[in-house]
């Protein structure tokens, strides 16, 4: 009897996630809108998804984010972010880490999800990993954000793994862009956020949301050759870390 009460609560708590994503959305939506008109303003509207949303959405689930850092995120410049994938919770969580405006990298899928994919098809280079030329079109809008001073984020598992999965194969695409434009790769590690918001609809709860910032890898001295090592360097030190959690 308790278990089924804890599944009932735990509906609760996954639905309760949506409608805290809606509601700054819903409020604020004239002035997002405005600032995500242009590229030129789009520092303003990542002010407002870092300060605003993000903190609404983790205070309001009780997902306290605990921060450690290896290196400082320098102010001005860009990085490839990177870091594994586990929940919807993983875009608050690296809004809270990144003091500089980076764009997501992402599936076209979360468009479909109402409110929210109105915005993100806005502000987010979209991906279908199904189609080549779209993985092409990536590289090009990313070429322009970077050009622009903006950070990039790129989850590399391509897509949040099956729960019993700890770290999924890495895809290429991350570290082939970071090498291209000789910006240092941030690796990251969340660990607490399958256990907080995973996408069984009867898991989750409450309670602290770690992060990891691990040292950067520098990418000015590497070619397009290294860009296998670098993937299974950065996923064997991701791993190695929530291991040994």
């Amino acid at each position: 009897m308790i278990k089924i009460f804890k599944k009932i609560g735990s509906v609760f708590y996954q639905i309760w996630f949506y409608i805290l994503v809606a509601i700054p959305i819903l409020l604020l939506f004239p002035i997002l809108i405005l600032l995500s008109a242009s590229e030129k303003w789009y520092p303003h509207f990542f002010w407002v998804a870092r300060n605003i949303w993000a903190n609404f959405i983790l205070f309001g689930m009780g997902c306290i984010p605990n921060i450690k850092r290896e290196q400082q995120i320098v102010r001005g410049k860009s990085y490839m972010l990177v870091a594994n994938h586990t929940s919807m919770l993983d875009i608050m969580l690296m809004l809270k880490v990144s003091p500089n405006p980076f764009v997501f990298v992402g599936k076209k899928e979360l468009v479909k999800i109402p409110v929210f994919g109105f915005f993100y098809k806005r502000v987010c280079i979209m991906v279908d990993r199904s189609d080549s030329k779209s993985r092409t079109a990536v590289y090009r809008r990313a070429q322009k954000r970077l050009a622009n001073g903006l950070s990039i984020c790129i989850f590399p598992e391509g897509g949040v793994p099956e729960e019993h999965i700890v770290l999924d194969a890495f895809k290429g695409g991350a570290f082939k862009m970071a090498i291209a434009h000789e910006i240092p790769i941030v690796p990251m590690v969340f660990f607490d956020n399958k256990q907080r918001l995973p996408f069984t609809i009867t898991k989750g709860k409450p309670g602290k949301a770690r992060v990891k910032v691990l040292r950067f890898i520098e990418t000015k001295t590497l070619g397009e050759a290294h860009k296998g090592s670098i993937s299974e360097e950065v996923r064997e030190l991701i791993l190695r870390t929530l291991t040994n959690n």
